[in-house]
């Protein structure tokens, strides 16, 4: 279950007539051009803090210093700052001050319509690489809701704890701290004393995520995909820690902190000399201001060779999010409605157009509002209001250049009024201009079909890809599904059915994004995952609706604990992350743009008709075993099935030795082969089938990874890798 309200409140501030312009007259000498959003809106505000990011191209030193601000990180010209809200008008008028940007709100990426299920781990029917298992590497997860405790945070045996270092930005604990906000815990014992972040008792997404991408499946089946790694994590703030945030330091949580988050986890790796892959399941809406641009710089500086990051595409997949209408065409249209008290979208041309506003009330009454009327109003802000069936509505425009392609110019229409708009009494929305080529992109609100005007059908369900999986050099995932049921804790059996063998989920948001790119870049199952649950949470709250998805609660060191069933784009990033994780073990150098090439080369395809990438499936789903082979390119020897055999393998004091062949194969005569990586055959072997683990002596061999290929009953077929 999600609520949206931080990235409500924050849109509620943009958009709450008259406009962000006009609100910020009382700080006349401001360069309101320099200034995101959400920014000139605080140039009023005389007490409050905001952690944002600022280019700076000279003088910097200087320019901090005498306005207050505090350096929290630089990479270039670009610096994260603390800096007071009284301020950012004086800042916007120093010459070498080019852009000052703040955005808050990340909700996270759960199951989109708040059902929690139960499923396979998200590497179903594939026993992981042995050879592959993220030792080496550190696996970062920046999330809400982190029980410490959880055995699945142990080795395989629960004794050898996985945790390295906590970063928890809520912690209120910061006397001595040298953090912006809240502070770290780098030990065990400190750890492990602590139990939980500080909004683990009403949280338990991080949790979840976490044990997808790092678990070590504790006594269970439920092994996440990098389960030798070692673990750094970030407790973040989301709309859904509202609660626990003091009104005074709301600013502090932004974009820039999470950037701040990113760069303590790829720290603590460059410390210990390990290659890194961040999981980040969270995210919120694009937009045409530029609230993204220097996040997008800032993250393209922090990745690089063993630092990847990996984000959610969102699970607005199933939502009208897009109209687009093409010069000729006379209109394009569609109804809106919200459960808050207002509705707004954004409208993108390189020519002026009309936008019509139907109200479906006793008498049916249409508004006109010409963007004439927009652009020539002061400070291109238009606010108009208008009583219809007794019932007053407000209407709110805003013009501005588009932040990609600044000969377009974006129109954020708003419609408020008292109760439910759209759903108490319909309303549509209408662009018109014949020679007009529009986009619209849904803000807040719904787009929907009304049969009340049957015409107006021309919302699609795309270009809803959350922000930063949009950025360039994050890899963007998309999630898809398997299963379509499962038995809960309580032996009932619950049904969430959104496609099988791979199928998209149909909650997975789709591009393209806002500037035109491809996104997702690759999918992974994220329907029905089961992984760990916060005992903190379980304890807290022991009716809450997603307990119900528990699958298994158990006992361990006197604490109740749960594995747990979900789906979202949320669960499907960790997965890749595991995978990349691996990736990273074969190859530590490995940049952003070398996985996509792995990704590109080596995914499968649910619908093979389709051409790859596309603005659904990406390059397709993430296979882990192919992408080692490509890596270790051993992609290339024809000998090697491109197929995982599920068979246990492993080299054991000079012995090749297979385990547990399954019952149906037992019998039957089958052949193993060990390669070197270059392709050379070092040894063969062949068995009747009558011993379920066989094993054979092997020559003298160097150190490194040899590949096996198992040959014979289709139940055993393929390859796998081993180390020596």
């Amino acid at each position: 279950m999600k609520r949206l309200f931080l990235p409500f409140l924050l849109l509620t501030m943009l958009l709450t007539a008259p406009c962000a312009a006009q609100t910020a007259q009382k700080a006349p000498k401001a360069r309101l051009h320099k200034l995101s959003p959400m920014l000139r809106q605080l140039v009023r505000e005389k007490e409050a803090t905001v952690c944002a990011f600022i280019r700076i191209t000279g003088n910097a030193e200087r320019i901090l210093r005498e306005n207050g601000c505090r350096e929290l990180a630089r990479k270039g010209n670009i610096y994260i700052a603390s800096i007071p809200t009284s301020r950012l008008a004086a800042l916007s008028l120093e010459r070498f001050v080019e852009r000052i940007e703040a955005r808050g709100g990340n909700q996270i990426l759960m199951d989109s319509v708040g059902i929690q299920l139960n499923a396979l781990p998200a590497y179903e029917g594939r026993a992981l690489p042995q050879a592959f298992t993220g030792k080496g590497v550190v696996v970062g997860v920046m999330d809400i809701g982190f029980d410490l405790t959880h055995p699945n945070f142990y080795d395989a045996t629960a004794t050898n704890y996985r945790i390295r270092r906590l970063w928890d930005q809520l912690s209120t604990d910061t006397i001595g701290s040298p953090f912006y906000v809240g502070r770290d815990y780098t030990t065990e014992q400190e750890l492990l004393a602590l139990g939980c972040c500080y909004d683990g008792k009403l949280q338990t997404h991080g949790t979840h995520t976490l044990g997808t991408a790092a678990g070590s499946g504790y006594n269970s089946k439920y092994r996440g995909i990098a389960w030798e790694s070692d673990i750094c994590l970030v407790a973040n703030a989301t709309s859904n820690d509202i609660a626990l945030i003091d009104s005074a330091d709301i600013h502090k949580y932004t974009y820039a902190t999470d950037a701040l988050g990113f760069k303590y986890i790829f720290d603590y790796a460059e410390q210990t000399g390990q290659p890194c892959v961040i999981s980040f399941s969270e995210g919120s809406q694009q937009d045409f201001y530029g609230y993204d641009l220097l996040y997008y710089e800032m993250l393209d500086s922090l990745v690089g060779p063993g630092r990847i990051l990996v984000a959610s595409a969102g699970n607005d997949g199933h939502k009208l999010s897009h109209i687009y209408k093409e010069p000729g065409r006379e209109k394009v249209g569609t109804f809106l409605s919200a459960t808050a008290d207002r509705v707004a979208v954004t409208a993108k041309s390189r020519t002026l157009f009309t936008v019509r506003t139907t109200v479906y009330g006793e008498e049916t009454t249409f508004i006109d509002i010409p963007m004439e009327r927009v652009v020539a109003a002061e400070d291109s802000c238009l606010t108009d209001s208008t009583i219809i069936s007794g019932k007053k509505y407000y209407f709110t425009v805003t013009a501005y250049p588009s932040c990609y392609v600044p000969e377009e110019t974006c129109f954020d229409f708003q419609i408020r009024t008292l109760g439910r708009p759209g759903y108490d009494t319909p309303l549509s929305v209408e662009f018109i201009g014949t020679e007009a080529e529009i986009e619209v992109f849904r803000l807040t609100g719904d787009m929907q079909y009304n049969s009340l005007n049957p015409a107006l059908r021309d919302a699609t369900t795309t270009h809803n890809i959350h922000s930063p999986a949009s950025a360039p050099r994050v890899i963007c995932v998309g999630a898809t599904s398997y299963r379509t049921g499962f038995i809960n804790y309580l032996g009932e059996y619950l049904t969430y059915d959104t496609g099988t063998h791979g199928q998209r989920g149909n909650y997975t948001s789709v591009g393209p994004t806002y500037d035109g790119r491809i996104k997702p870049d690759v999918m992974a199952p994220g329907t029905n995952i089961i992984s760990s649950y916060s005992s903190f949470y379980l304890e807290n709250n022991p009716e809450a609706r997603d307990i119900i998805g528990d699958v298994e609660h158990f006992d361990f060191q006197g604490h109740t604990y749960a594995w747990n069933g979900n789906s979202g784009t949320s669960m499907a990033t960790p997965a890749v992350a595991g995978g990349i994780a691996l990736w990273l073990q074969a190859d530590p150098t490995l940049t952003p743009e070398d996985v996509m090439e792995v990704i590109r080369r080596t995914s499968s395809h649910y619908d093979p008709s389709l051409s790859y990438p596309n603005n659904f499936y990406g390059y397709g789903q993430i296979d882990i075993y192919r992408g080692l082979l490509d890596i270790l390119d051993i992609d290339h020897v024809p000998e090697i099935s491109k197929r995982q055999s599920p068979v246990s393998v492993a080299i054991i004091n000079g012995q090749l030795c297979l385990q547990n062949l399954p019952e149906e194969a037992l019998g039957k005569p089958f052949s193993v082969t060990l390669y070197a990586t270059s392709g050379t055959k070092i040894a063969q072997f062949r068995a009747d089938g009558s011993s379920p683990s066989p094993s054979w002596m092997l020559p003298a061999l160097p150190r490194g990874i040899y590949a096996v290929q198992i040959s014979g009953h289709a139940a055993i077929n393929g390859s796998t890798l081993v180390r020596l």
